[in-house]
């Protein structure tokens, strides 16, 4: 069997990052991947503002003097005039310091009386001012090529003026799901049958991604109709996601549907859950697309999407960081009875800051990825301990959303 960065090794190479860029407008760029680096033509601050109400000042002109006449008034947005020796100009937030000022005394630190200011604070140059160019200056790179856009990354743009921004097209995935047994809610179930589950998760952890989902659900097991499925879906997307039906038995007709399309490779992996994962490409006359086969099972297919599919699809999107990041957190549980394959544990953060592990880790049991909020990964062939420091994947992570 292949270890776990054996196999997403062998995966991530195959992934080439999609080509065609659009320009969209920046408020509309959340969670797509920028395609080129994004360089400032201005400063910000653009010039020398300050931070709070008050009044400007020329520090040096402070020795000896009393109280202060204001020369001028400079609300945000409005010029300023030179500073007049010997007064203060009154400012407010983010408006120019005049020229001839140095410092800026809060609103909270002087006393009026009539037309006089007297300042109850000697302050220091530079006080309460924002230099022109702090946070960014002309030339930087603001973001650069394969960032994954945020709120705040499309402010920081907006800050220096960009209206639109390139972004790489999204990734166009397609999934469908085998299996006769298969129902899906809403409809009569039959004896024997089961709700797809699969569906509802697969689809929607896609969507989480960013991607376009062609969702061609349930295909019958029936290898003309597995094959027709993979040949339109081919057609329009770039990757194909598929659950179950991977085995080798007469009503397992994945494998040689995908082999008759194009190639296939099938792979075992020591881990747990989720051991069988299947690459491959489906080829037609103008065009591939890639495929990877999932296991049936509700926790193993969930897995190793998060494993698998989802650092191939960041890479296809074009983001230049797909790698596991997981945090050491304290295990409250004992885990005595390791197995000889890497073990993805279902847990959830406590109160006291540790984790805590769902009782029954089973491939079938889905409610233990609904009351968890991430996995626990142990090493093989190891024990672990309460108190003991163990890697811990949240799946905001794994969701794009941290």
């Amino acid at each position: 069997m292949l270890t776990l960065s054996e196999a997403l090794s062998q995966l991530l190479v195959l992934a080439e990052p999609v080509q065609a860029l659009e320009e969209i407008d920046t408020i509309a760029a959340d969670g797509r991947v920028l395609a080129c680096d994004q360089i400032s033509s201005i400063n910000v601050p653009p010039m020398d503002n300050t931070q709070m109400d008050g009044y400007a000042i020329d520090s040096e002109a402070l020795q000896g003097a009393q109280g202060f006449e204001v020369s001028q008034r400079i609300p945000a947005g409005h010029l300023a005039q030179r500073l007049k020796k010997g007064t203060v100009a009154r400012v407010f937030t983010g408006a120019f310091i005049p020229e001839g000022a140095d410092a800026v005394v809060m609103q909270e630190q002087v006393r009026i009386e009539g037309d006089k200011v007297f300042l109850l604070h000697q302050p220091r140059a530079g006080e309460w001012i924002r230099r022109a160019g702090e946070d960014i200056r002309v030339g930087a790179r603001i973001l650069a090529q394969g960032d994954r856009l945020t709120p705040q990354a499309l402010g920081l743009a907006a800050s220096v003026g960009l209206a639109k921004l390139p972004v790489y097209r999204r990734v166009r995935v397609a999934c469908f799901f085998t299996g006769d047994e298969l129902t899906m809610p809403g409809e009569m179930l039959k004896p024997g049958s089961i709700y797809n589950s699969n569906r509802f998760v697969l689809v929607n952890l896609l969507r989480r991604l960013g991607c376009e989902v062609e969702d061609l659900g349930i295909i019958a097991d029936k290898l003309d109709q597995t094959r027709a499925a993979l040949r339109q879906a081919a057609d329009r997307c770039d990757l194909i996601v598929s659950s179950g039906g991977m085995s080798v038995g007469e009503e397992d007709h994945v494998k040689p549907a995908v082999e008759a399309e194009g190639v296939l490779r099938a792979w075992q992996i020591a881990i747990k859950p989720g051991k069988p994962l299947a690459w491959g490409r489906i080829q037609r006359p103008m065009r591939e697309a890639h495929f990877i086969g999932l296991p049936g099972n509700p926790v193993s297919s969930f897995v190793t999407f998060l494993l698998f599919v989802q650092p191939f699809i960041l890479k296809l999107q074009g983001r230049r960081d797909w790698s596991m990041r997981p945090l050491l957190m304290r295990a409250d549980f004992d885990w005595l009875k390791p197995d000889k394959r890497r073990e993805f544990l279902r847990v959830r953060l406590n109160a006291e800051g540790g984790l805590e592990r769902f009782p029954n880790q089973s491939s079938g049991v889905l409610t233990s990825t609904v009351w968890g909020d991430g996995l626990a990964e142990i090493e093989p062939n190891t024990a672990v301990r309460q108190g003991e420091l163990i890697p811990y994947h949240a799946f905001n992570h794994w969701y794009g959303e941290s």
